[in-house]
């Protein structure tokens, strides 16, 4: 674990999950919990926790009087270990918001434990629109672009774009169906058709004969239902078939920006992609992104950029609350405007960030004039149109 502590400007170097100082109550303390060495660390990973100390920096690293901590782990992609550190770091650490989360069993096992603690958790990785569902409470936000909203954004502006039939590449675990699912309810209301589908375990490498059924099925667009090392195989495959070439468009449904700087343009050309997040998406965006790769040495991906306004909100709501009580401060949050790196955005009563999403399209190596210069929009989808509607998830809590 590593700890930073902004009130005193100094950081211990040491990282792994050895103990921590004692709590105090007169400061802050946050915690992001991630995923720092396997498939989510581009991600999120090192660049999270640095993008929760710009926030803190920009806070003046101290809040109502009270100095700001940062502590970090990894739980190594078990849900079972995160939930263990959550645990000991709101129960014994003096912890008082957890942030990150990738994975969506992580996310949704943090939530629990955060609601039964009564302590804020922000979670800006995981992506199962389920968190903002039935297991919902007061001290949950979800500050990523969830499996509903990506559905949506891509569906709809995929559909009214001419892709009227659908073929899905879906990974076998809890993920791919949730993403599958949201996405073929989009599609058939937005006039589309899912025609077929076919699933793939998680470690699958050879996505050929997969490939070539989407290919032969006639859809006009491939839907990628998975994330990670899965869709970066799947897109440079399916450039090797020359799938793309040949009209059919591929759609993925959780990609970063920094799947498509390993895949390169050549191969990601023309993919569809949804984010609420692009750091070329305006002036403010692009000024956080610049701090960010003078820091990391690359643009931030939506995770890492979460991350950054989902911690900078949480001090903007002790700041006007003047306490750090995770009650009040959680009913702040709600009532505070979100500043979305030049959108405006909400926090609604089941605990899901509203905002304004983008489908964009890869470009191709001709109309990319800088580095990491990727995308250009083919859409954009005002955030009650993209997210579920609040009636439709099942959460319990009333606005």
């Amino acid at each position: 674990m590593a700890k930073i502590c902004y009130g005193a400007m100094a950081i211990a170097a040491a990282l792994g999950l050895g103990a921590a100082a004692s709590a105090s109550a007169d400061g802050i303390k946050i915690g992001v919990l991630g995923d720092q060495s396997n498939v989510a660390a581009d991600a999120g990973g090192l660049g999270a926790i640095a993008a929760a100390k710009m926030a803190i920096a920009d806070a003046g690293g101290k809040v109502a009087g009270m100095p700001i901590e940062l502590v970090s782990a990894d739980f190594l992609t078990k849900p079972d270990n995160a939930v263990q550190i959550a645990k000991r770091w709101y129960e014994s650490e003096g912890v008082d918001a957890i942030t990150d989360l990738p994975y969506s069993g992580a996310g949704l096992a943090v939530q629990n434990v955060a609601g039964a603690d009564k302590k804020i958790v922000l979670i800006s990785g995981a992506a199962t629109s389920d968190i903002t569902g039935k297991g919902c409470n007061l001290y949950a936000t979800q500050w990523s672009d969830d499996t509903y909203s990506l559905a949506s954004a891509t569906g709809q502006a995929a559909v009214a774009a001419g892709g009227k039939k659908w073929f899905f590449l879906t990974a076998d675990y809890a993920l791919g169906d949730s993403i599958q699912r949201d996405a073929t309810g989009v599609i058939n209301a937005a006039g589309g058709q899912v025609i077929g589908s076919v699933r793939h375990p998680l470690d699958t490498r050879d996505f050929s004969s997969f490939l070539l059924q989407a290919q032969g099925s006639g859809a006009n667009v491939i839907g990628l239902a998975s994330v990670g090392a899965n869709t970066v195989a799947e897109v440079k495959q399916a450039a090797e078939f020359g799938i793309p070439q040949g009209g059919q468009k591929l759609a993925g449904f959780l990609v970063f920006i920094t799947d498509i700087n390993g895949i390169g343009l050549q191969a990601a050309q023309h993919l569809y992609n949804a984010e609420g997040f692009y750091w070329d998406q305006n002036d403010q965006a692009r000024a956080f992104g610049k701090r960010f790769m003078a820091e990391i040495g690359r643009m931030p991906t939506k995770e890492q950029a979460a991350t950054y306004a989902a911690v900078a909100h949480y001090l903007k709501a002790i700041a006007a609350a003047g306490t750090k009580d995770p009650t009040i401060v959680a009913h702040k949050m709600q009532t505070l405007p979100v500043d979305y790196f030049g959108r405006k955005g909400s926090i609604r009563a089941d605990g899901r960030v509203l905002y304004d999403m983008t489908l964009y399209e890869v470009k191709t190596p001709a109309e990319s004039k800088y580095p990491w210069d990727y995308y250009k929009v083919v859409k954009d989808i005002p955030a009650d149109k993209a997210f579920r509607p609040l009636a439709d998830g099942g959460c319990q809590i009333q606005p």
